[in-house]
């Protein structure tokens, strides 16, 4: 049986820094803010600590994780850049793109799900970029959650899915952008693929690359077979509740009244009667907006015990295609 751990959350002072920069350096596991959402942090290069993030998510082996980097120097100690690759680099990093490229050597085989890849990127929460420079170490760090449920994007997020599982949290505030990164294959430096939509879009890959780029095609792959990157999965993301898809819901007008057991959960905020139980993601429409809420407002509708939440899909706009993955996902729930 695993010990339960006394879970503390801790702010991002340069005295908190460089205690848990010594917790990472001896092994431990302290859950890090990004601009994406939480993640779930070890020494990428410690087998050791890595398979402790697999026990504390419940997350099969079969999941690769993401290697993150101070800088975009440290990219060929654990990856076989190309010339495509540092384009990319070049243009988006610091910030929400991982890149899937051969793996060098001192990588352990848990961070790659035994494939001769790996998955890297330098995030550009400052936080976290003072932890890396801090403990000098490539980390490892998927979402900080039990595997398979709603990602995190506060603090309070990851103690209420992961206390007494982990020691440290590192409260770097609500994730900037909501969504995690976008993944791009680049291990063919001519022909790139979208494995997984974020917030940086197969258009803009295309125009900072100068390479054919064939965006993202959906996700099919079972937790029983090794997989080329995070975040391939059918299933993910999923609340308790049921999630069920609308393209558009009705007005409000139209909706039969519920004892509460169903909730509405509209793209943008509609003009609705208050007796029915209504959410959205949006005040005005934006897409970042609704990106940002995605999460939380899942895991807020779990919170009012519901049973059913009937979702209405993102309109076309820079980040749709990343925000109905996510719905889609979290609906394919059996």
């Amino acid at each position: 049986m695993t010990r339960r751990r006394t879970t503390r959350t801790f702010r991002g002072t340069a005295r908190n820094l460089a205690r848990l920069a010594s917790r990472l350096q001896d092994g431990d596991l302290v859950a890090v803010p990004t601009e994406t959402v939480y993640g779930l942090a070890a020494n990428a290069l410690d087998a050791r600590a890595c398979a402790r993030i697999f026990a504390a998510k419940g997350r099969p082996r079969t999941d690769p994780l993401i290697v993150h980097l101070q800088h975009v120097r440290q990219l060929s100690d654990v990856a076989a850049p190309n010339a495509t690759a540092l384009r990319l680099a070049k243009a988006f990093w610091p910030g929400p793109l991982t890149m899937i490229l051969p793996k060098a050597a001192i990588v352990p085989e848990i961070v790659t799900a035994g494939g001769d890849s790996v998955a890297v990127r330098v995030p550009a929460h400052p936080l976290f970029r003072r932890l890396l420079a801090q403990c000098r170490l490539p980390l490892a760090a998927p979402s900080a959650n039990p595997f398979g449920y709603v990602s995190p994007t506060t603090a309070a997020h990851v103690k209420e899915g992961l206390a007494g599982k982990i020691g440290y949290i590192l409260d770097g505030g609500p994730a900037r952008i909501g969504l995690e990164s976008t993944i791009v294959d680049v291990r063919d430096p001519r022909r790139l693929r979208v494995l997984r939509p974020g917030a940086i879009t197969a258009a803009q890959l295309r125009q900072a690359s100068g390479c054919p780029v064939q965006d993202f095609a959906g996700a099919t792959a079972s937790s029983t077979q090794a997989q080329l990157a995070p975040g391939q999965l059918l299933q993910h993301y999923s609340p308790r509740a049921k999630v069920v898809l609308h393209e558009k819901l009705p007005p409000p007008s139209q909706l039969v009244a519920t004892t509460g057991a169903n909730a509405w959960l509209y793209f943008r905020r509609p003009a609705g009667a208050k007796r029915h139980p209504l959410h959205w993601l949006s005040a005005d429409g934006s897409q970042a907006e609704a990106a940002h809420a995605l999460f939380a407002k899942l895991r807020e509708l779990d919170q009012r015990k519901c049973t059913a939440v009937h979702v209405e899909l993102a309109p076309s706009g820079p980040l749709a295609i990343a925000i109905n993955d996510r719905l889609r996902r979290a609906a394919a729930k059996g």
